[in-house]
């Protein structure tokens, strides 16, 4: 999923709903690595389930601890469906 099929305006008010930081989509080679772990089997979303979809895009927050996903194109803003980037690394 390239920038222009998320809508500019959407994207420049969303917000972590946990720490109210901003997001911003994810870089490729992120993305890439998360889906290698998906595809793996080694992603768990916050709430503990499997993530078995690879993204087609996420939103990082701007510490870059957290990812969400965006399915279909719709930003899925909830905290118990991110992803722990650093949770990629165990």
């Amino acid at each position: 999923m390239t920038v222009p099929e998320l809508d500019r305006d959407l994207l420049a008010i969303l917000a972590c709903p946990e720490t109210k930081e901003p997001v911003a989509l994810a870089e490729g080679e992120l993305l890439s690595k998360v889906n290698a772990a998906i595809e793996a089997g080694s992603v768990s979303s916050r709430d503990g389930q499997q993530v078995t979809r690879p993204l087609d895009a996420g939103l990082l927050r701007q510490d870059g601890k957290v990812l969400y996903p965006v399915r279909g194109g719709i930003p899925i803003m909830l905290i118990d469906e991110s992803i722990l980037v650093e949770s990629l690394d165990a």
